[in-house]
């Protein structure tokens, strides 16, 4: 399990500990604007970090906790997990920050961190982002990266929209 430092994040694999945090961002509605599911209930988010802390004993990859270097402050919670799509082996960025946090740069520099640790540690799967068509704002951040619109994917719960990197980043 990995643990990184960006210039103003450190993003460290989640834990039970991060329950609370988890639940106060997750099971906000506003956090949830964008979620095709809904709003989680708290025994829902709590299911999520259990699978996500599984994900990293079983595959080596999952979601961080994202805390603010300079003050340990958990605010958000982002990284990568494996999907696929079209039975294509990928890994998903995903995050979801603390309305608090929102424009101020810290989901990009997650991001960047995220796919340059997908570079060295996974480097044959192709990172993706996989939002819904009305996330102007994750939108705005896959162009950001360096992802590309490459077409809708459909779920169970309706269509997403697919963002590719079209080049490897470096940090």
């Amino acid at each position: 399990m990995t643990t990184i430092r960006t210039e103003r994040l450190l993003l460290r694999p989640v834990s039970i500990t991060d329950l609370e945090t988890a639940v106060q961002i997750m099971a906000d509605p506003e956090t949830n604007r964008f979620n095709p599911m809904g709003t989680p209930s708290a025994e829902r988010v709590e299911t999520m970090l259990q699978n996500w802390i599984s994900s990293w004993q079983t595959d080596g990859v999952s979601y961080w906790a994202i805390e603010l270097a300079e003050t340990g402050a958990v605010i958000g919670f982002g990284g990568l997990r494996h999907e696929y799509l079209a039975e294509e082996a990928t890994l998903n960025l995903f995050y979801r920050f603390t309305p608090a946090a929102w424009g101020q740069g810290y989901a990009p520099e997650m991001g960047r961190a995220a796919i340059a640790w997908a570079d060295r540690e996974h480097p044959h799967r192709p990172v993706v982002i996989v939002t819904q068509p009305p996330n102007m704002p994750a939108q705005r951040v896959a162009e950001k990266l360096g992802f590309v619109f490459t077409g809708e994917h459909e779920a169970e719960y309706g269509t997403d929209i697919v963002y590719r990197r079209q080049e490897v980043m470096t940090n």
